[in-house]
């Protein structure tokens, strides 16, 4: 019997290998950051609201592509699955919106508000 067909939120989020609130570790530029959302692939446009410029990297746009708040900064990034790993620092990110975002910082990450739709 043929599986039905997934909803877009569904589909992104079983091929996604990180999810929102995850902490992460970036492998080029070492930062750490949480993510805020997430895109099935790389959307033009989308690295505007990042507030960057599409990555100089030379990156797969059919992967998944994350949305993060950086560490330490008022920055946010626009950041390809293969540039990412998880971050075992652990530990609150420092962002000005991670309020805007999130409850609480669990040990599997952070906990959104529940009034947030990703």
């Amino acid at each position: 019997m043929p599986h039905p067909p997934f909803k877009q939120n569904q589909n992104k989020r079983d091929r996604a290998k990180y999810a929102v609130g995850q902490l992460i570790h970036h492998t080029l530029f070492d930062y750490r950051g949480v993510i805020v959302d997430v895109d099935p692939q790389f959307r033009i446009g989308a690295e505007m609201k990042a507030q960057d410029t599409k990555p100089k990297v030379q990156a797969n746009d059919s992967q998944p592509w994350y949305h993060v708040l950086v560490d330490g900064t008022a920055n946010r990034a626009y950041v390809s699955e293969q540039n990412l790993e998880p971050d075992y620092e652990g530990g609150p990110i420092d962002h000005p919106d991670v309020i805007d975002y999130f409850n609480k910082l669990t040990h599997e990450g952070y906990v959104s508000h529940s009034h947030k739709i990703h």
